[in-house]
């Protein structure tokens, strides 16, 4: 279990992050059926039974991933607090978030064992269930934490997640219906119900979240000052991608009618990447669950000079320091060759002994990933003008890419430094750096065999644009262990644009595939162009 320790951190955002987006299915999916496909509120009676019967399906596959995602979470997270803490098993079942989890756990489980009928009872449980959920959710989250004005901030906290889930959680029920309906009619007026729906849940959010912002955050210089701050004003620009998908619906339901199928069509496209970016931004959510509130920082603050400072554009470096030159290597936390027993310790919180050469290798490694990745979307623009088709093969860059960030991420490890290969994964920095890698070996593999026609299938095209944007999506996750909330704080701000032009590019490109001919147009010339905005982030990247 020791050798877990580091990775733990960045785990247990993970795992938080899918508890909260399967409790926004399962609660998104109860409101779903209770307002939205309730008997009656179609013409249809079969397709009543048959989008009723295929939500709850749905509602039951997420609770009992939710089940088995929180007895995950509660296991590693008593493991790593046992380890640790030297606290007893009896003493962590007491705590808040084993209770918590529990309840959530069970509910779930009740779910899985009885809602899947319209019987009554199965009703009932399904309401109650989704209730315990969420209130179980609230239990862990930051207004369960606060002293004062404890209450009110959990409703205000209930109000944001209900929402959230009535509209993110929601639209994949819409998707499913859609599929589901005999005419276009029934997709007419279920569009036009999700619609309104959905607005209130927009006001309800937004309300939400500006008395949450004005408890947790407080000032203006904290929303660029703090980790917290910065990861709120980038849920509020994914909230910004997600209002303009979501007007581009709501246009689209207003022209739907019976005689224009393939607004139908457009508008389903949209609500898939409405999902993917609204999933996304409860990863943001749950970034910020393992982050104290801004409020609570009052010192290490960056100031306004040093974030520009940071980042002023400076002509990149393109010369490495000797591997000789580095600071030796970190000694891992969880070593007890010197120590019989943990004294104290935090999850990814490595001790930092950067200097100044250790900084030039970073900056050297991040700018000329940058010239790759210029180079990659230089010659996606040029493809997509269709006067250079040689440059096609632009997806063969991401190999070479993939084998710099292999051999120059991480000096300390394997191949370069003396951890070993499978050493190195117990780092969590590392581990993320790994990931990444293999994200961009797939973004090569699938996108040259489609560029170049060796691929055909849409499954496989689409590979390209969901790990681009599963890549943007956990870089929100990406942690530095600097052992200095400012200095992580400054690295964070130059990571944050780096996800967001990815999830962009990402998405936009999934329309591209997905959207009808002559529609493909704009996102077409959007992913290329973030590709480029991506490489010259990296160029302007800076530790010092």
């Amino acid at each position: 279990m020791a050798e877990l320790l580091d990775i733990f951190g960045f785990l247990a955002v993970l795992l938080r992050g899918v508890n909260l987006v399967l409790q926004t299915m399962i609660v998104g999916g109860a409101i779903f059926i209770f307002v939205i496909v309730t008997p009656g509120s179609i013409s249809s009676a079969s397709d009543t039974h048959r989008i009723r019967s295929c939500c709850r399906r749905m509602i039951t596959c997420s609770a009992l991933a939710l089940a088995f995602t929180q007895l995950v979470y509660l296991f590693v997270n008593s493991a790593v607090l046992i380890e640790t803490a030297g606290i007893r098993l009896n003493e962590v079942i007491g705590a808040n978030f084993f209770l918590a989890g529990s309840a959530s756990a069970l509910a779930a489980l009740l779910i899985v064992a009885l809602a899947r009928t319209e019987r009554q009872r199965a009703t009932w449980v399904l309401l109650i269930s989704s209730a315990i959920i969420l209130s179980a959710s609230i239990l862990t989250s930051h207004a369960a934490g606060r002293i004062e004005h404890q209450s009110a901030l959990a409703f205000v906290t209930a109000i944001h997640q209900a929402a959230t889930a009535s509209w993110i959680g929601g639209i994949p029920y819409l998707v499913l219906s859609l599929t589901r309906c005999s005419d276009i009619e029934v997709a007419r007026t279920l569009s036009k119900r999700f619609s309104r729906l959905a607005l209130l849940s927009v006001v309800g959010l937004a309300t939400a979240g500006v008395v949450l912002s004005l408890a947790y955050v407080n000032s203006l210089d904290a929303f660029y000052g703090t980790s917290y701050g910065a990861m709120v004003v980038t849920k509020v620009i994914l909230l910004g991608f997600l209002l303009v998908l979501g007007g581009l619906n709501f246009m689209i339901v207003r022209r739907l009618n019976a005689n224009d199928a393939a607004l139908l069509t457009h508008l389903r496209r949209f609500a898939e990447v409405e999902i993917g970016i609204g999933f996304t931004v409860i990863l943001a959510a749950a970034s910020l669950t393992s982050q104290p509130p801004a409020v609570d920082l009052v010192v290490d603050r960056a100031s306004a000079g040093e974030v520009l400072a940071r980042l002023a554009p400076r002509w990149p470096a393109l010369r490495t320091p000797a591997v000789s030159e580095l600071a030796p290597a970190t000694p891992l936390p969880f070593s007890t060759a010197n120590s019989p027993a943990f004294e104290s310790y935090v999850p990814g919180a490595l001790p930092n002994s950067n200097g100044p050469a250790d900084i030039a290798w970073s900056e050297y490694n991040h700018h000329w990933s940058g010239l790759i990745v210029f180079a990659i979307g230089l010659l996606a623009v040029l493809m997509s003008t269709g006067r250079a088709p040689w440059a096609r093969h632009w997806p063969l860059l991401f190999f070479g890419l993939a084998l710099f960030l292999l051999v120059r991420s991480d000096p300390e490890n394997w191949p370069l430094g003396p951890r070993g290969f499978w050493e190195s994964f117990v780092v969590a920095e590392v581990l993320q750096h790994r990931v990444f890698v293999l994200l961009v070996v797939a973004f090569g593999v699938f996108e040259w065999g489609v560029q170049t026609h060796r691929i055909t299938s849409l499954g496989a095209a689409l590979v390209f644009p969901a790990v681009g944007a599963l890549g943007g999506a956990l870089l929100l996750t990406h942690s530095h262990s600097l052992g200095n909330a400012k200095e992580e704080l400054l690295v964070e701000l130059t990571h944050i644009p780096l996800a967001l032009f990815a999830i962009a590019a990402g998405w936009s490109r999934w329309l591209e595939l997905r959207l009808p001919g002559k529609y493909r147009y704009i996102p077409a010339r959007v992913w290329p162009v973030c590709f480029v905005l991506i490489g010259t982030v990296l160029l302007l990247y800076r530790e010092s």
